[in-house]
């Protein structure tokens, strides 16, 4: 039964030798692009490959982002910058990129009919949630939309303000500081983050979990539009329990810096950061101020009503493990659309005209950004939202990202142009036409562009014979299948039967078990394999069993590899699924999932621990070709859960990791993943259904079986050349 396994951490055995990773290989961003950085240097063979890594916990890709991709894809990274939320390895070996649309299909109908969708899944690695489409998807993928005035950017990044006659056209009431905000000026009481917004961000709050620990500033008297404000900062360094803090600097609304203390952390430090934090060694050795000193100035030096500002504040009130209910933060005042947010050497030159963080300069001053985030704070309130929408400062950022990409300044105005165009505008600036297959009855803005080639088809079938034929011949095509969309009624009880489904995959029955069995050691047992909804004793049987009904399918799956079969007390068990009308094609399905291409590179731990993405990046020189680290969160306590999922670039990566990190010295429990993702946060946002009584017998509704004859005499197989030419 090996209940001692179950009690193993995700931990290296102690004396073994690690690797001190370095400065780039501080947190999973700066590992995954520092290695994106070394591909793309790497000779041999040269093919073009998508790699990403997603910061959204449920993989949505937004409009805007996968526009960002197409243009880079189609113009390379000579003319545009690089998309923000992926790596396009290789872009000019690309010879074309074919963009196709399933009209009136969703993430329901390719999981409910996953099996008839063999080609798909096997051809495409990359599987992300999209929002809600508007009136014209195709408009909005492509920029067509997007009309902004080019020029003017380049004289307001130097350093002025733009006045009220500027030329640059803005949408105001688009813009998501008018938005948030309203046109008229707001005093510092609307500026305050709500204690939602406090929660959502993730700032540390009384009685919260990971808080218990942490000291209240006692600040709790009644806020008015004239209190005090207070410029805060934090410097870090990366030690064995993770980021601790090295430096903390506060000012005063008036400028003055009334607390600036360099901090001596309480655990092993692992990497100064020196780069960002401009701390070193030689400058720490000497100090002796503890953060339990910090935390008791701080507390003497703000009066009861005192807000604090600081741009990202959350990191900083985590450093200095203190909870203070009043803050403004300038990389949530200074909203930026589809939330992300601006640097703050960015807002420092577009609204300050001040540069800040210079590159000349070892690491950053935490007493000149405490400074300019009050500054920043202080301009808002003086000048109002409309005055800050109309800087736009999206067009200054995206220019910004611009000057940065581009070797020769001379492109400037040229790129700022092609940035500001279409996909299809950009195309027709190159003197290329693109192809557009649809249906008759589709209509689409696309038609009307002058370098566009439509070709409108009777059926599917048509569109499908049309796209093997005219693919090759142009850089870029949008094939359009269209079929009919579900009835209200018909989705809301395919949703009802996916969600039993998934339930009823992730459950399994253990036993039979002697009635003497020790059930701590056995529930310890099956939570090794990963989250446990819920587990039941089964006493309707001559002999006690278990059900149990997983969070995930690959700790089910798990459970069944590892136990089913062996003796617990002298009894042979049987773990295995309940066998139900929705589980039938049960053992198809997992072996289909494991071949997803999504999931090939994809492994699953269970027993992971709070320092698990520290200890990994630190032999990161092990685990060669790692993408991602994804650890979910429990979503009401924020609590890191006990398993993980890496992404490898390759299947043989993957599995060497998995060989690894299960051996004797991680001692994790693991697989190759099963389920991406997205498919975790689609099935969370599911209507709840309660989990259906077992054995009760589910016909499929008439109109459901007319879905599948009417899906499968409309889905061809795809042509195997789409592998050679999708972007």
């Amino acid at each position: 039964m090996e209940p001692e396994r179950a009690r193993t951490g995700g931990l290296p055995k102690k004396g073994r030798k690690r690797r001190r990773a370095p400065n780039k290989l501080v947190g999973a961003a700066e590992a995954m692009r520092a290695r994106w950085e070394l591909e793309e240097r790497r000779p041999g063979a040269k093919k073009a490959r998508l790699s990403t890594i997603l910061f959204a916990e449920n993989y949505e890709v937004t409009h805007g982002q996968l526009c960002e991709l197409l243009k880079y894809a189609v113009l390379g990274k000579s003319s545009v910058p690089k998309p923000s939320w992926c790596q396009l390895f290789h872009q000019n070996q690309l010879n074309n990129v074919v963009i196709f649309v399933l009209q009136g299909m969703s993430q329901l109908h390719f999981y409910r009919f996953y099996l008839e969708f063999g080609f798909l899944r096997k051809a495409f690695r990359h599987k992300f949630r999209l929002p809600p489409p508007s009136s014209d998807f195709l408009a909005d993928i492509t920029g067509l939309q997007k009309k902004q005035t080019t020029g003017a950017p380049s004289k307001m990044m130097e350093g002025s303000l733009p006045s009220a006659s500027s030329n640059v056209s803005v949408n105001l009431q688009n813009d998501p500081i008018i938005q948030k905000y309203g046109s008229k000026k707001v005093g510092l009481t609307r500026c305050l983050l709500t204690k939602e917004e406090m929660k959502t961000f993730h700032f540390p709050l009384q009685g919260f979990p990971d808080c218990e620990n942490f000291v209240p500033t006692k600040c709790n008297g009644s806020i008015t539009d004239s209190s005090p404000l207070f410029g805060l900062d934090c410097e870090m360094c990366l030690t064995s329990k993770g980021r601790e803090l090295t430096r903390i600097s506060l000012v005063a609304e008036g400028g003055c810096c009334v607390m600036d203390e360099l901090v001596k952390p309480d655990n092993k430090i692992l990497d100064y950061l020196t780069s960002f934090s401009g701390i070193t060694k030689k400058i720490l050795n000497p100090v002796t101020t503890k953060l339990k000193d910090v935390q008791r100035q701080l507390k003497a030096l703000l009066p009861p009503d005192a807000v604090l500002v600081g741009h990202s504040l959350d990191f900083d009130l985590k450093a200095l493990k203190m909870i203070h209910p009043y803050v403004i933060d300038t990389s949530l005042l200074y909203v930026r659309e589809q939330g992300r947010r601006f640097k703050l050497k960015f807002l420092a030159k577009a609204i300050l005209g001040k540069d800040i963080q210079c590159p000349d300069r070892l690491g950053h001053d935490a007493t000149e950004d405490a400074r300019t985030t009050l500054e920043l704070a202080r301009y808002f309130l003086k000048y109002g939202p409309k005055k800050i929408a109309e800087l736009n400062l999206e067009a200054l950022a995206s220019h910004q990202e611009l000057q940065t990409a581009v070797q020769e300044p001379r492109n400037t105005t040229e790129v700022v142009q092609q940035l500001n165009t279409s996909v299809l505008e950009c195309l027709d600036s190159m003197g290329q036409k693109f192809l557009f297959l649809t249906r008759e009855a589709d209509a689409s803005e696309l038609s009307s562009s002058r370098n566009c080639q439509t070709i409108k088809c009777l059926s599917n079938k048509e569109v499908l014979e049309q796209a093997r034929m005219e693919i090759p011949l142009f850089p870029f095509s949008i094939v359009q299948f269209s079929f009919e969309t579900f009835s209200p009624s018909l989705t809301e009880e395919m949703n009802k039967r996916m969600r039993i489904k998934w339930t009823e995959m992730s459950t399994v029955y253990a036993g039979p078990f002697s009635k003497n069995c020790n059930l701590r050691a056995l529930k310890r047992l099956f939570k090794s394999f990963g989250p446990v909804q819920s587990m039941t004793l089964v006493l309707e049987t001559h002999q006690p069993h278990l059900c149990i009904q997983y969070e995930v399918l690959e700790a089910a799956q798990l459970a069944i590899e590892s136990l089913d079969g062996i003796l617990v007390d002298g009894i042979c068990i049987k773990v295995q699924r309940p066998v139900t009308e929705l589980t039938l094609d049960c053992n198809t399905l997992v072996n289909e999932l494991e071949q997803d291409s999504e999931n090939q590179g994809t492994i699953y731990l269970s027993g992971v621990s709070e320092a698990f993405k520290e200890q990994l990046l630190q032999q990161s020189n092990v685990f060669f070709g790692l993408e991602a680290v994804i650890l979910p969160k429990d979503l009401k306590s924020g609590k890191q859960k006990k398993y993980s999922f890496l992404k490898f670039k390759t299947f043989g990566s993957a599995h060497r990791a998995l060989n690894i990190l299960t051996g004797k010295d991680w001692k994790l429990k693991g697989r190759h993943a099963l389920t991406p993702r997205h498919l975790h946060t689609w099935l969370r946002g599911l209507p709840p259904e309660s989990r259906r009584p077992l054995g009760l017998r589910v016909i499929p509704p008439p109109l459901e079986q007319q879905a599948l004859q009417s899906l499968r005499k409309n889905v061809a197989a795809p042509p195997k050349m789409s592998r050679e030419y999708s972007g």
